[in-house]
């Protein structure tokens, strides 16, 4: 999932990077409105975590003008105001969620990993097709019942991979979703973290549509009532 932090606080919007480092999300730090508004409406985000106290434009601006520009990404207010007027604005305003500061990393985690799967439209934390398992509350994947180690860029290509996994998805969008924002990504990034997969896996697991870009095994759907099983 890649996100957009939107927090001015240079020591809790650390923090907050560090946790969705740790969760395996890409993500994009921003400290500014005016500069989050160019982002979100610009770049390919899943998710918004958005303070209100913000130079150059006020978080309820932004949401505002996200809104009405017809973004539906998804919004989650993080926020010190906590009187009932400013979260009832907030939601009324578009947002998806509002936590109240202070609040633990948990707390922020839960919250983020019940927006994705509202967005992927799935009840439980854990996606399943054929003989993939992936959990998204504990980072793990598993094959056949049996868990296998993963690296952090390994699960987070293999999540998006397995989110859409009727597409195929071109080397940029992959990049997107593994690396985030980050300058420097090698040219055959991507290319090694496949091959580790289909080492992990099988060799199958990921197929290379020549010229164009990667797909999961079409196999894995095989017996699948949906293209995404909920476990």
């Amino acid at each position: 999932m890649r996100i957009l932090l939107v927090e001015d606080d240079e020591l809790l919007g650390s923090g907050v990077s560090d946790a969705l480092e740790f969760a395996r999300h890409a993500h994009e730090w921003v400290r500014d409105g005016k500069l989050a508004l160019a982002l979100a409406q610009d770049g390919d985000f899943d998710l918004i975590i958005l303070d209100l106290g913000l130079p150059g434009m006020d978080g309820f601006e932004v949401l505002r003008r996200l809104r009405e520009g017809g973004s539906q990404t998804a919004v989650l207010i993080l926020s010190a105001r906590d009187g009932a007027r400013d979260r009832v604005a907030g939601l009324n305003l578009g947002a998806d969620d509002y936590l109240i500061k202070p609040f633990e990393l948990d707390e922020l985690l839960a919250r983020l990993n019940a927006l994705e799967r509202r967005r992927m439209g799935v009840a439980s934390n854990r996606i399943s097709l054929g003989r993939l398992s992936l959990d998204l509350s504990t980072h793990t994947v598993s094959l056949d019942g049996q868990e296998v180690t993963m690296l952090r860029r390994e699960f987070m290509l293999l999540r998006k991979l397995l989110e859409l996994p009727s597409q195929i998805l071109s080397r940029g969008q992959l990049e997107a979703a593994v690396y985030g924002f980050e300058g420097d990504i090698e040219s055959n990034s991507i290319d090694v973290h496949v091959f580790h997969l289909r080492k992990k896996l099988y060799p199958e697991v990921i197929k290379t549509i020549r010229g164009v870009g990667y797909q999961l095994d079409p196999a894995l759907k095989d017996n699948q009532p949906n293209e995404v099983k909920q476990t």
